[in-house]
């Protein structure tokens, strides 16, 4: 998944480099490039990264560094939806579903990404919500359902 991500990257004239980043920092965006960290070791955590700062790109604008601007936080949180609807979409989960495949296996993401997807979903959509010929549970837990 990585790989895609940095191709499409590519495609749409986005610079990808890894580099050591200070702190707690593992991905920035500016100006058409993305920076994803040298400490990161999966990677499915690369993936969750790269495609967050590809929200950035996409859904976000100016210097959004400082957190205790509401502002920033809602962009923030902008890019992060962007990311959780590009690696975990939906028909992906019925996919992982059908096939008895761990989802965040299957998707290449970290189980934290995951846990935050579906929380998102559940903002979202509520406690379920149908695709197709499938009910998906977002809470208590993830769990998919095929009406017959």
């Amino acid at each position: 998944m990585y790989e895609d991500l940095i191709k499409e990257s590519q495609e749409e004239d986005l610079e990808i480099l890894e580099v050591p980043l200070t702190g707690n920092l593992k991905g920035l965006y500016c100006s058409g490039t993305i920076a994803v960290s040298t400490n990161i070791e999966t990677a499915a955590e690369k993936s969750c990264i790269l495609s967050e700062e590809m929200g950035h790109h996409y859904k976000t604008h100016g210097n959004i560094l400082n957190m205790e601007d509401i502002r920033n936080v809602k962009q923030e949180k902008i890019a992060r939806n962007w990311a959780y609807e590009k690696l975990v979409p939906l028909h992906k989960l019925i996919e992982a579903f059908d096939g008895h495949y761990d989802p965040a296996e299957y998707l290449c993401i970290t189980n934290e990404f995951l846990s935050a997807a579906i929380n998102h979903y559940k903002e979202k959509y509520g406690t379920y919500y149908a695709v197709d010929d499938y009910i998906i549970y977002f809470e208590p837990h993830l769990a998919i359902l095929r009406m017959f």
